[in-house]
Formats: C-alpha cells, sequence, structure tokens
C-alpha cells in the first residue's frame, strides 16, 4: 500500500484517541486514495460488539507542501461484520398472539384498516348511523374495506377456512350445521360462529365451507 500522504502515523494516533484505547486499534488494513486530495485509511477494530468493523480516518491535504490534516474518524461494517438486525417498526413487528394480558398495541391515525365512523359501510352496522348516534353507540373507527378484506383473507386462509384437514375430512360444511351462527355485518355470507361445545372451533370464526366431525347432521342411523 502506498502512503502518498506520508500520514499513517497520525491517523493510526487519531483513530487511537477515538477509541480511547491502544488496544482497540488493529493493523492498518488499506489505505484508499478518494482523491488527490483525500485519502481514508483503514484500521482493524477489536471493540468489543464491533466484530469485523474498521477504523476510518479520513485524512485531507489542502495542497502538496500542506501538513496532512484528519477530517473525520468513524466505524465502518466491514464485508463480514456483525450488523443489527434492519430496524422494523413496533406496529409491523407484532404478530397475533404477542398482546399479552395488560398490553396496549395502540394503533396509527391513519391505519388504513380503519376509517372513521361516519363513513360505515351499510350493512356493516345493526343499527343505522342515525340511531346510532342518538344512543351514543357511535364509535371513532370503524372496519375500512381494506381491513374488512385483510381480516377476510386472513380467516379463510387460517386454520378454520376450507382448505384445513379437518374441513377435509368433515361429512357436510359448517353453513350447513344446525351449530353454525352467522355473523353479523357485511361478512355474514363468508363466515359465521360454531356453537357446538364438542367441536374443536366452538365460540371461533369459521368460513361458510369449513367443517369438523361434529357436523350436527352427521346422525347416527339406527340398525
Amino acid at each position: 500500500m502506498t502512503d502518498k500522504f506520508d500520514a499513517l502515523e497520525i491517523a493510526r494516533v487519531a483513530a487511537i484517541e477515538d477509541s480511547r484505547d491502544p488496544k482497540f486499534v488493529g493493523e492498518l488494513v488499506s489505505i484508499d486514495q478518494e482523491d488527490e486530495r483525500i485519502a481514508t485509511y483503514l484500521f482493524e477494530s477489536s471493540l468489543p460488539g464491533y466484530s469485523g468493523w474498521r477504523w476510518a480516518v479520513t485524512v485531507i491535504k489542502v495542497d502538496d507542501q500542506a501538513t496532512p490534516t484528519i477530517a473525520d474518524v468513524v466505524l465502518l461494517p466491514g464485508a463480514e461484520s456483525l450488523l443489527a438486525p434492519e430496524w422494523v417498526p413496533y406496529k409491523d413487528r407484532i404478530q397475533p398472539g404477542d398482546v399479552g394480558v395488560g398490553d396496549v398495541v395502540p394503533t396509527s391515525a391513519d391505519d388504513l384498516r380503519l376509517v372513521p365512523g361516519f363513513a360505515v359501510l351499510p350493512g356493516d352496522e345493526d343499527l343505522i348511523l342515525a340511531e346510532q348516534f342518538e344512543l351514543g353507540l357511535g364509535r371513532a373507527r370503524v372496519l375500512s374495506i381494506i381491513g374488512r378484506d385483510a381480516a377476510s383473507k386472513r380467516w379463510y386462509d387460517g386454520d378454520r377456512g376450507p382448505n384445513t384437514p379437518i374441513a377435509q375430512y368433515a361429512p357436510m360444511p359448517c353453513y350447513t350445521c344446525g351449530f353454525f351462527i352467522p355473523i353479523a355485518g357485511s361478512l355474514r355470507s363468508a363466515f359465521g360462529v360454531c356453537a357446538n361445545a364438542l367441536s374443536p372451533e366452538d365460540a371461533r370464526v369459521v368460513s361458510i365451507d369449513h367443517g369438523c366431525g361434529a357436523h350436527s347432521e352427521a346422525l347416527i342411523v339406527p340398525e
């Protein structure tokens, strides 16, 4: 490596000063000449928690006769550095089942799954909008089309949709079962709640074409 600036030692001293201990600055890795006035000296780093990182000391010379000057000292990751995982906002990290007793999960004001209560879709509520406000039952926000469609897809593709083994081996679908209670609102035509204490889906939302072996019409035929 060619040290055109003859600044290796002042670069090392700058790295040591920044690290506060000579043991954290290792061997010279490279000298990157960015242009005729700027060069970056890379040193191995021994800082705990920064495996594979490099001390990067940027040196400048305003002209050929000038003394090299330290412009910047930073730690930079190398090709095999230990890096923190990419930041994921809390609202995107949380998964179903993460919320426990006492936990609060706030929704953002611009959550696309929700719309203002006055924008309720026809058929989504049992009471008309005027009746809701008259009785003091109006909610600040209700499901938007996006929120409704996302819930529908999640439920339909989940464990209580038509594609699970228990549904495929069921004698008949849920919508023909006497224990099936259709839910209210715009999702009524696709989902309901199971009311059979013997079913593994008791008290759960199921798709109309889900099913299980506890169907009301799975009767024992007398011999």
